[in-house]
């Protein structure tokens, strides 16, 4: 804002109405909108087979549906035109970042759709409903919120994402934006189109608050909570759920992996050095976990108040933590040095402001995933909590606190998965002498060094499937809902001040 306004109205006014802008306004559109109706398709028949049906490997198909997260899209689109040289445009883009940014729907709806108590879908169908009616009237209002949230995600993802709409020559933002810094002294320009990048994020998270509703879905009823049984598939319809899995997997995972596999081996110029493998290794992960951590420290509190309350402030305050996430890396991390050196100089290029500016760009994911998990813990509870002698503080951690980490885990995981693929920012702010595996990926790149590049990208992802591993397996080894929360954490029977008959039952303890 400091550097739009300074140029005047009549720069500011010239910026916005030339027809690039109008142009680059409409593609970036047209992408979003594509990559959220790509993500659609693949996260629901994905999300519908793993949480509702028996269909066999479903512990290796929630990992392979969370590992496409590991890859950076920018080294996905890389490994698709490296297979394909044919391939550029938006279509391309549209291709590459809905397999890259599926699993942000997929994941949640999974998750969602497991949680379901089948007694209200039973109920809907003894009352006359059919199968379709049911899910529309019943299902799909109880799994919208988690799915509208990893949609808002992508949508968001895929306005501040670089790398993939330079590599197939989209004109996006996000590409217009860094030629605009880098091709001219010239920046008004650049400034005034990333504020129309946060305008277009503010309304993208106003039409994802819309769309969730206002209503509260919580089950108070007395009574054990109960998943929906899973279906057993005719063997035809097996067949076809296999094939649909495995051909997600085989584009999401299996063309990156393949062509990096060959690039390297077929490369005669490889130069590898474990040495710089192992320190941007322990950079990567240094500089991503301390982004994760102060991530999550920002995040709770606003989770918290958008799971618990509804009014126009709390949603203000939601909707601008969202608008760090459209921005592109290259836009905060020149905020962040001007901010640095006009305000706190040894600050500058420095770890700390580093995972400041992966908080900033990726503090929607822990709050959209904390708010998720929240909301779905009753209020009651923690006033039953309050009721019988705990403390505001003690209520919150030892009730919703515990009954929501799952959830709140995993956005910190999301964080640290995101930051370790982050380039633009990192190149811009890291201290002096400090490599990550995306900063040694990108600088073989540039040089067109691919034989030395692909055992960086290759331990990038391999780094990154760590977390991501994880919340597939979480995914996979949370306890059926309904189960007695005192048989799941058998510690709460003896808890002081909150008795296990109290709150024997947890509709969803995830």
């Amino acid at each position: 804002m400091v550097r739009t306004f300074d140029a005047g109205w009549a720069s500011i006014a010239s910026s916005l109405w030339r027809e690039r802008t109008l142009d680059t306004t409409v593609t970036s559109l047209v992408l979003v909108i594509g990559v959220v109706m790509g993500c659609l398709i693949l996260a629901v028949p994905t999300a519908w087979l793993l949480a509702r049906t028996a269909i066999p490997g479903r512990p290796f198909f929630l990992v392979t549906a969370a590992l496409p997260l590991a890859v950076p899209s920018y080294v996905m689109a890389y490994a698709w035109i490296a297979e394909f040289p044919g391939m550029s445009g938006l279509w391309a883009a549209i291709l590459v970042m809905s397999l890259a940014t599926f699993p942000y729907v997929a994941i949640p709806l999974t998750a969602a759709l497991s949680t379901i108590d089948a007694g209200q879908e039973e109920a809907a169908r003894s009352l006359g409903l059919g199968p379709l009616a049911t899910a529309r009237r019943v299902t799909i209002p109880m799994a919208w919120p988690a799915a509208a949230a990893g949609l808002l995600l992508a949508a968001l993802y895929t306005l501040s994402e670089f790398g993939t709409v330079a590599i197939f020559r989209v004109d996006a933002f996000t590409r217009v934006i860094y030629t605009a810094y880098r091709a001219s002294f010239d920046r008004t320009s650049a400034a005034v189109l990333s504020l129309l990048l946060v305008v277009l994020a503010l309304l993208l998270v106003v039409i994802e608050a819309r769309v969730r509703g206002r209503a509260q879905r919580w089950r108070i009823g007395s009574g054990v909570s109960r998943p929906a049984p899973r279906q057993q598939l005719s063997p035809g319809a097996t067949a076809a759920g296999l094939t649909w899995l495995i051909g997600v997997a085989l584009l999401a995972l299996g063309v990156p992996a393949w062509s990096l596999t060959r690039r390297l081996l077929e490369s005669r110029q490889t130069d590898f050095d474990v040495a710089e493998m192992i320190s941007a290794i322990a950079g990567s992960i240094s500089a991503s976990a301390s982004g994760a951590a102060i991530a999550l420290a920002l995040a709770l509190p606003i989770a918290i108040l958008a799971a618990r309350y509804t009014s126009r402030l709390v949603k203000g305050i939601e909707g601008a933590a969202f608008l760090g996430h459209a921005l592109p890396g290259v836009v905060v991390g020149l905020s962040l040095v001007f901010l640095t050196l006009a305000v706190l100089p040894a600050a500058y290029q420095t770890l700390i402001t580093l995972a400041f500016a992966y908080a900033v760009l990726f503090l929607p994911k822990a709050i959209g995933a904390s708010r998720s998990s929240i909301e779905a813990v009753p209020p009651a509870l923690e006033s039953t909590a309050r009721s019988l002698g705990r403390g505001p503080l003690r209520a919150w951690f030892t009730v919703t606190g515990r009954l929501a980490w799952p959830g709140i885990a995993a956005g910190a995981l999301l964080v640290l998965l995101t930051a370790m693929k982050e380039l633009p920012a990192t190149l811009m702010l890291r201290p002096t002498g400090f490599d990550t595996l995306a900063t040694e990926l990108w600088t073989r790149t540039e040089v067109e060094a691919f034989g030395s590049a692909a055992p960086y990208a290759l331990a990038m992802i391999l780094l990154a499937s760590v977390p991501a591993w994880l919340m597939g397996r979480w995914l996979a080894r949370t306890p059926e809902v309904g189960t007695p929360y005192s048989m799941r954490n058998p510690r709460a029977r003896h808890d002081e001040g909150v008795r296990a008959d109290e709150i024997a039952y947890v509709g969803d303890a995830r």
